[in-house]
């Protein structure tokens, strides 16, 4: 199989890109090479928002492609039109974000989803960004294209910062504010899961949208927090601690306390999803133990700081904070 990644140097991209090696296949990526390309690719320079920036891709023909573009629509629409013809499956890694909110308990892929228009070339909202490069891969490749709807994506390489911030916060050890209740649900997908299926995807001729996350059983936040603590070594103090005087404190949710929502609507959007149809469609989910310890290992490895996307704010409880939550 001869695989192109659109991208291919960071979290879900790297992830691909590595699923695609580990199998044997010709990966090609195309980015704008400001960081190295993994070995054993090769590799294309080009800037999808500049004119000419396709040009490397002149020629070449692929079997699958995978595009995790989050930004306007239009770069989307104008890589699928590029290799339409000349690649067999498009695959794009979207987002749980498309479905109209809030999006209730046991919703699936036949939720509403936002308007959304594939030629927006500026500035529109996450969920309108990826709605949009959904309709453009949709409108080069048809039934050819799969839409992978991620919900909250872990594992190395995670540029976003929040089981890293976890792994941090707890390494650092003493008493940790933990958010309660430790049975919450948390529904997730370590970005290597989502990769390998998404590739066999392709490889199987797949198409349409698949909601990609974990079932809701597979993991809790106890379950996490307590794995942060094993795999640091550290002598952390989870002390469990209820939403209410929480959330009294000023505390966000999902920002201040990666990961972590409180019952209720939010928590059911987010947590509470229907993934029967991308389970039936051959979805493994590794333990949660070894993704945190894969986390541990890659962020070790890298001298302890993850990378950050710039388009993405910082996450994380200020220390002040969470010492007033903890002898309140």
């Amino acid at each position: 199989m001869r695989l192109l990644v659109l991208g291919g140097t960071e979290f879900v991209g790297r992830a691909v890109v590595e699923a695609g090696l580990g199998r044997g296949w010709e990966v090609t990526v195309l980015n704008r090479g400001r960081k190295g390309a993994p070995e054993g690719v090769t590799a294309l320079v080009g800037d999808r928002t500049a004119p000419g920036g396709l040009d490397g891709l002149a020629g070449g023909e692929w079997d699958a492609v995978v595009d995790t573009w989050s930004w306007a629509p239009s770069a989307v629409r104008d890589s699928a039109r590029a290799l339409e013809g000349r690649a067999g499956s498009y695959v794009y890694v979207s987002s749980r974000s498309v479905y109209t909110w809030p999006t209730p308990r046991g919703a699936n892929e036949d939720w509403p989803v936002v308007e959304a228009s594939s030629g927006d070339g500026g500035d529109v909202d996450y969920a309108r960004a990826k709605r949009g490069g959904e309709l453009a891969a949709v409108e080069a490749f048809g039934d050819r294209a799969v839409l992978v709807r991620a919900g909250l994506i872990l594992g190395p390489y995670e540029n976003i910062g929040r089981l890293p911030w976890w792994l941090t916060r707890i390494a650092r050890g003493g008493p940790v504010l933990a958010p309660g209740p430790e049975e919450l649900a948390i529904q997730f997908v370590d970005a290597r899961d989502l990769a390998e299926w998404s590739l066999t995807a392709a490889e199987r001729g797949l198409g349409g949208p698949y909601d990609m996350v974990s079932p809701p059983e597979h993991s809790t936040i106890g379950q996490i927090l307590r794995e942060c603590v094993r795999v640091t070594g550290s002598d952390a103090e989870l002390r469990w601690t209820a939403p209410d005087p929480i959330l009294a404190a000023g505390v966000q949710p999902w920002t201040d306390l990666p990961i972590w929502v409180p019952p209720g609507e939010m928590h059911d959007s987010l947590h509470r999803s229907d993934i029967s149809k991308v389970l039936a469609a051959g979805l493994h989910c590794r333990p949660v133990a070894e993704t945190v310890e894969d986390t541990w290992t890659w962020l070790r490895s890298i001298g302890g700081q993850a990378p950050q996307r710039p388009d993405r704010p910082a996450v994380g409880l200020d220390p002040s904070v969470e010492a007033k939550l903890l002898n309140g």
